[in-house]
């Protein structure tokens, strides 16, 4: 598959299954991160893998957390993060560092080169015939779960898991936006 082909045909997809990428694959999707545009170089983005047994391990604390922290899950859908993650090989914690000591780049542009090393590791994952996911579930937005994992919110921006694997099913292609209504020319005003 081409580079521009990999881009086009790219979907998040939660239909994903064991196995998922060797420790060489997953080595090579974690370096095309490395590779995301970055201001200052500061290199903020932070990921913990969480694979195997311990994928059960998250899914309990992100419920526990949920509950203690007074945002319980409906059954239905703790049985359904339940279910999505039993099937997950891998997944990745992310985080961006916030550098207190640099106040020449803005926090908001260490964010996006986070997001921008997420997109490289979502593509990667596709270019090579997996399926993946970036959800801001699983007890994102709890002080607890990230906590867990070893993110200090002082010093960290929680930002979610990207989940990989293959695919339970084929990849639908997507109706795209037009480019018209996203893109237009600028003209100064003369």
């Amino acid at each position: 598959m081409s580079v521009l082909a990999a881009l086009l045909s790219r979907s998040s997809t939660k239909q994903i299954q064991g196995p998922g990428p060797s420790e060489h694959e997953l080595q090579q999707i974690l370096a095309t991160a490395m590779c995301a545009p970055d201001h200052g170089r500061l290199q903020p983005w932070r990921f913990k893998l969480v694979r195997g047994e311990h994928i059960a391990y998250l899914a309990d604390l992100a419920v526990d957390t949920l509950q203690a922290e007074g945002k319980p899950l409906e059954p239905t859908k703790e049985k359904n993060m339940r279910d999505w993650l039993g099937r997950a090989p891998v997944v990745i914690a992310v985080a961006s560092y916030v550098d207190h000591s640099n106040d020449r780049i803005p926090e908001h542009e260490r964010m996006l080169a986070t997001g921008a090393a997420v997109m490289n590791i979502l593509n990667a994952a596709h270019a090579l015939g997996y399926g993946a996911f970036w959800s801001t579930g699983i007890g994102t937005y709890t002080q607890g779960v990230p906590q867990a994992l070893g993110f200090d919110a002082l010093e960290h921006e929680f930002l979610g898991f990207v989940v990989i694997g293959s695919l339970s099913e084929p990849l639908v292609p997507k109706e795209r936006p037009a480019l018209a209504d996203h893109v237009s020319d600028w003209q100064p005003n003369i």
